[in-house]
């Protein structure tokens, strides 16, 4: 039986300490470093479906995200006049529509995951510092953290979004794989020039600004909604866009959710593959210590094994997205209209929902048994104590060259995931 590794994951948002509180039921110690100096409460709503659901109701947690859910009935699209074009309500049955039924804000969801690993005394956080330095010297990743302190780790997670730090450390030798969608979000440093900077490296005032320039005469609820800007508290932006790579890891250090796969907001999928990601890649971890391998890396490759066909069909975005929806010409409206108004008609977003309905990834159920892991037909289990552009790969490293597992036929998804995870003790 191998020594259960320490284990640094970077970021605290959704993944992170859904890895950790799977984690700390093995028995396995990690510390969670962010950035911001305290928890962060902000971002807009996200949509947990499908597999990603599946993951919270093994974690027991279900019932307490349903209690903080918007609630929200669906989306309609109405004209200047007011009148409507299209109206796409949530299927109550499948979740399906072009919201879920589990529609959460981010900080809120983020704060269960919280909430959960802070009931875990295998859980560690450091708020208000951040990784500068990373060092995998084979058998142990040396980090340097921007606050001067020095600490060494058996593994090291990226999950700190789809504008990585941890990513640029651990492949400074290519290109950012992250490519821009150029939507939602402003790219410039001023309000006369929307094409010229990222979003994330504009100040909250430059920001605001531009979007005041940008919707000064937009007309119908713009006016409020500009109001409403100025005096929130909450302030969230980013820019949208994916991130592709080839991998997702290199030696003891590996990333996860939008730092390895961001599928963009746009795909409603971001959140659900950041969970399941993290359900999956503990439970890699946990079956390479409990076989005494020694051999951690290798759980990185089965997680990128697992997860790759799913992850590719999440970030397949409907035909002419995301610009259809942004047109920028009365022709592009018109368009935009008369798609919308033939989907809403005809009656397609039904037989979308009913296609759906078939969807289904085959995840592991969790047992949770000081015995040793076990399958199990339970359809819960808590993770603490009861409570509530692709970038080029390196050349010969062999862990980038995993045969795809087997997929499912209809739904390209992994047609099997037979590790069996976390157990109060591993023996």
């Amino acid at each position: 039986m191998a020594t259960k590794p320490s284990i640094l994951i970077c970021g605290a948002s959704i993944a992170g300490p859904v890895l950790a509180c799977f984690l700390s039921k093995a028995g396995i110690k990690t510390t969670i470093i962010e950035r911001s100096p305290n928890f962060r409460t902000t971002g807009q709503q996200v949509d947990i479906r499908g597999p990603g659901l599946e993951v919270v109701r093994r974690m027991g947690l279900e019932e307490i995200v349903r209690s903080r859910t918007t609630e929200e009935a669906g989306l309609k699209f109405v004209d200047e006049n007011n009148q409507l074009i299209a109206e796409f309500p949530v299927d109550k049955e499948t979740g399906m529509s072009f919201s879920s039924d589990i529609e959460i804000l981010r900080g809120e969801l983020g704060r269960i995951f919280y909430d959960q690993t802070q009931e875990s005394q295998n859980v560690d956080y450091i708020f208000g510092d951040h990784v500068t330095s990373l060092n995998d010297n084979g058998s142990k990743v040396e980090v340097e953290l921007a606050s001067g302190q020095k600490r060494s780790f058996d593994l090291v997670i990226g999950a700190d979004g789809q504008n990585s730090k941890t990513r640029r450390l651990l492949f400074p030798e290519i290109q950012d794989p992250f490519n821009s969608l150029d939507n939602i979000s402003p790219t410039s440093q001023s309000p006369s020039n929307p094409q010229t900077a990222p979003s994330h490296k504009m100040n909250e005032r430059e920001q605001k600004d531009l979007f005041r320039e940008l919707f000064k005469d937009a007309g119908r609820e713009a006016e409020r909604v500009l109001r409403e800007m100025d005096g929130c508290e909450d302030w969230y932006m980013q820019e949208i866009g994916q991130v592709k790579m080839s991998f997702w890891h290199k030696g003891r250090i590996a990333l996860l959710g939008d730092a390895a796969y961001c599928p963009s907001p746009i795909s409603g999928a971001g959140t659900s593959l950041a969970i399941v990601g993290a359900y999956i890649l503990a439970g890699e971890i946990v079956r390479s210590v409990k076989a005494g391998k020694g051999d951690l890396e290798q759980a990185f490759g089965e997680y990128e094994n697992k997860m790759r066909a799913y992850v590719e069909k999440a970030q397949k975005l409907p035909p002419g997205a995301p610009q259809i929806a942004n047109a920028q010409t009365k022709m592009g409206i018109m368009v935009m209209k008369g798609v919308l108004g033939f989907v809403y008609w005809s009656g397609l977003v039904n037989l979308f929902i009913r296609l759906n309905k078939k969807r289904v990834l085959h995840i592991p159920t969790i047992r949770i048994s000081g015995k040793g892991l076990a399958r199990s037909n339970m359809k819960s289990a808590r993770c603490s104590s009861p409570s509530n552009n692709r970038a080029d790969s390196p050349a010969k490293s062999p862990e980038h060259r995993i045969k795809p597992a087997p997929t499912s036929p209809k739904t390209g998804m992994p047609a099997k995931c037979h590790h069996n995870l976390i157990t109060n003790s591993i023996p």
